[in-house]
């Protein structure tokens, strides 16, 4: 894992690519600056395409000319150099004189074994699911409820269950998201003043493995209702922290488990409408301690007009699930009406916050 910038590096770098990215736009004609905007599909379509045919890979030893790149993938070989040649044209893969092609640090990210790949999210993005999915983002706009449940009769949640391949897909390419999240969570705020912390719906509990990780002499309790089925035994023995973990089956709308001086829900509040969210946030806080504390780790959306992920991420959870990002504001106003107050957000060098909140 490469070295973490401090936030407030993370964020001057960042206003300065919008800034010049807003730049570069308005050098362009209005309508060709659009153009570029719509016709990014296609672009995130070539990357998929690299993806799964495992360009990178293939590359890993040096250069090399697209037929040879085609042959090991079993692919077209003047589809691949097309294929090639945009992504070439974008800063992922270098076109060399001599006809080959070599990686770039954009397209090394694409390697499965790159320690902070984005392999499995280019997967999903580009998966035929996914753009069936969003076909269908118009409904969600009509009606400000999610389409994913008319167009698939179910849930996305039960949807994910019920279609094992694409749901493995769906929780790889997440989890290649999450996973990158966490040592900037644990760089930037400090778990020492708990002796135990619950990792609340926390899957695996990669989270919490990176929270014990940095924090020697705490505990941790993993609870979520797969931990029996979904490897967590050994993940967390394979990082070495399974005997200071602790784990327990019960859900989101479950009583929940007590024990905790920190409760840690990643990513678990954006996913639901403002009422699922209270109810899951009010039984947490019924099994705290008058001292404990929330910690939200959660994209927080900026008031003003800046780029941020959190605005293109809070579409995807308005189409599938109802769920959305929030502001500051509409987080304090959310810990209220649950029972908590909120005493700091604390930034992380990725695009996730730290949102600290007490009981009431």
């Amino acid at each position: 894992m490469p070295e973490l910038p401090p936030p407030h590096v993370v964020r001057a770098v960042e206003k300065n690519r919008a800034e010049l990215q807003r730049q570069a736009r308005e050098l362009a004609p209005p309508p060709f600056a659009l153009l570029e905007l719509v016709m990014g599909s296609m672009l995130t379509q070539a990357v998929h395409v690299a993806a799964k045919l495992r360009f990178a890979e293939t590359l890993t030893g040096g250069p090399l000319p697209p037929a040879e790149i085609a042959r090991q993938a079993g692919a077209h070989e003047e589809a691949v150099a097309r294929v090639l040649r945009l992504l070439a044209a974008h800063g992922v893969f270098e076109a060399l004189d001599d006809g080959t092609y070599q990686l770039t640090p954009m397209a090394d990210a694409l390697r499965a074994d790159h320690p902070m790949s984005m392999r499995d999210i280019a997967v999903l993005m580009g998966h035929p699911i996914h753009w069936e999915d969003w076909g269908h983002f118009l409904d969600t706009v009509l009606t400000g409820e999610p389409s994913l449940p008319k167009l698939r009769g179910m849930s996305a949640f039960e949807y994910l269950e019920h279609n094992p391949e694409y749901g493995a897909v769906f929780i790889n390419g997440m989890g290649s998201m999450s996973s990158t999240e966490t040592a900037p969570v644990t760089a930037a705020y400090d778990f020492s003043p708990f002796a135990t912390v619950v990792d609340f719906c926390g899957g695996q509990g990669g989270l919490l493995a990176g929270i014990l990780h940095s924090t020697p002499g705490i505990r941790g309790i993993l609870a979520d209702p797969r931990v029996a089925a979904n490897g967590a035994a050994e993940f967390l023995a394979g990082q070495g922290v399974a005997e200071r973990v602790t784990t327990h089956d019960g859900g989101l709308f479950d009583p929940v488990v007590t024990g905790g001086d920190a409760y840690v829900l990643k990513h678990i509040v954006h996913d639901w409408p403002q009422e699922q969210a209270l109810q899951i946030l009010r039984n947490v806080r019924a099994a705290m301690k008058p001292d404990g504390r929330l910690l939200l780790v959660e994209m927080v959306v900026p008031e003003d007009d800046a780029p941020h992920s959190a605005k293109l991420v809070d579409l995807w959870l308005m189409l599938l699930v109802g769920g959305k990002e929030r502001t500051v504001a509409q987080y304090t106003d959310l810990l209220s009406r649950a029972g908590f107050r909120l005493e700091r957000v604390v930034e992380t060098a990725a695009a996730v916050s730290v949102i600290e909140a007490i009981p009431v």
